[in-house]
């Protein structure tokens, strides 16, 4: 039997199959991953992605069941895909990442897999929710889909994502000082994608743009300066950014993309974050989310 679980850093190309085939002289592959949930399967579908990551897998195949109720339901659906696995690859193993609460479905999945030599399966619930009831000591209340309950925290949640769409872009200065967070920055130094997520964790943010041809609002002058984040790239990363973003209207958008008029747009935006005695965060070589922790861990030691 070849060697069907065989990974390298390549790219992957999805064929349909239930695999993903990387391009490595020939036939390696890098795994399908069946996610098994009584919710919607998004903890498990995280945590695949993550791990592939580190097999320079970015974009891995992922098939869910989601919303299980019962062990039949999971026992004909795994055993179904392992005899197509074995019709259509010649293979039968089985990647299962499964996020079961239930406990007594929980262990049936367990026995299920271990009783399958192919099938080899990942529970990640289960260690994560003994170690908070040793620690804590309360009970888990084993409820699918507890993290996605519509309770007070989940309308919280809708109203920061309102109110952080309602100040994009240096929309409604006069509400400044109500938000959460105030996120300021040149073009392309990703203000709103950090507004946005940090708006789903719950936050009220608005961001300001900066440029050379207008002035700040005056009542950023107002706002908390703890409570301020000026985005700041290099001049090189902008340059790129913004000129895969302009494409063929370079030749008619001016200098937005030449580094020496970024270079000044970012000494003025320098300046000015200098003047209200806000954090600077730098963006360039970051991902979204480190960008958007490193904003939290500083706004929560003083607003914590």
């Amino acid at each position: 039997m070849s060697d069907r679980f065989g990974i390298d850093q390549t790219i992957p190309v999805s064929d349909g199959d239930g695999f993903i085939h990387e391009d490595i002289q020939g036939s390696s592959t890098f795994p399908t991953v069946h996610v098994v949930s009584d919710s919607v399967g998004e903890t498990a579908r995280t945590v695949a992605q993550a791990a592939a990551a580190q097999f320079g897998v970015t974009n891995p195949k992922i098939e869910v069941l989601g919303k299980v109720k019962t062990f039949e339901e999971v026992r004909d659906h795994l055993l179904e895909h392992a005899r197509y696995h074995v019709d259509q690859l010649g293979d039968d193993r089985l990647l299962i990442f499964y996020t079961l609460v239930d406990p007594d479905l929980r262990d049936a999945v367990h026995d299920l897999i271990e009783s399958h030599e192919n099938m080899h399966g990942v529970d990640l619930l289960t260690n994560a929710i003994e170690a908070m009831s040793k620690i804590s000591g309360l009970e888990p209340k084993d409820t699918p889909g507890a993290l996605r309950v519509a309770d007070i925290n989940y309308f919280k949640r809708v109203e920061a994502l309102e109110f952080t769409i309602e100040h994009d872009d240096g929309r409604n200065p006069q509400d400044l000082t109500k938000a959460d967070i105030v996120v300021i920055g040149v073009s392309r130094t990703s203000k709103t994608p950090v507004s946005i997520y940090l708006a789903q964790h719950g936050y009220h943010v608005a961001n300001v743009p900066l440029d050379l041809q207008t002035d700040p609002p005056q009542e950023l002058f107002d706002v908390d300066p703890s409570r301020i984040f000026g985005l700041i790239s290099t001049p090189d990363a902008l340059s790129g950014i913004r000129s895969r973003r302009i494409g063929q209207a370079a030749s008619v958008a001016g200098s937005y993309a030449d580094p020496e008029y970024i270079y000044e747009d970012l000494e003025r935006a320098r300046k000015l974050m200098r003047k209200l005695g806000c954090y600077t965060i730098r963006t360039d070589g970051k991902a979204l989310e480190e960008t958007c922790q490193e904003i939290l861990t500083l706004y929560m030691r003083t607003h914590g």
